[in-house]
């Protein structure tokens, strides 16, 4: 039997909505859409990189690393500097080359311009 564990941030959505910001299941690892909400300055660039760094932070607690990653999905607000967001997913990634998928999509948050999610397998970095 895989056992579960839950990982919060209490992020006020986690509770409105019902979700965790990351799930462990034995080996793997999934984290929620993950923004960069008050970033500074508040552009796609810096938002893509706090993200990255929250995602970080949940894979952490769940005993993980970004070099655990093996799949990423980047949802891109449609006025959203792509380019930028590329930039720090490559700047994070470049040496993992996680498989990933970048969507354009609208947000509730009209301040949000980039949301990651990412799946990890813990315990393949020796």
């Amino acid at each position: 039997m895989l056992t579960r564990k839950n990982f919060s941030s209490n992020g006020k959505y986690e509770s409105i909505v019902g979700y965790s910001r990351a799930v462990k299941v034995g080996d793997f690892i999934f984290v929620s859409g993950t923004t960069g909400v008050g970033s500074e300055p508040a552009d796609s660039y810096n938002q893509a990189k706090r993200a990255i760094e929250n995602i970080k932070i949940a894979l952490t607690q769940a005993g993980s690393s970004l070099e655990e990653v093996v799949r990423t999905r980047i949802f891109v607000h449609p006025n959203a500097d792509w380019k930028g967001i590329a930039r720090a997913h490559q700047e994070s990634f470049g040496s993992i080359l996680p498989a990933n998928t970048m969507l354009v999509s609208n947000f509730l948050d009209p301040k949000i311009l980039v949301e990651i999610e990412a799946d990890a397998i813990s315990g393949q970095q020796k």
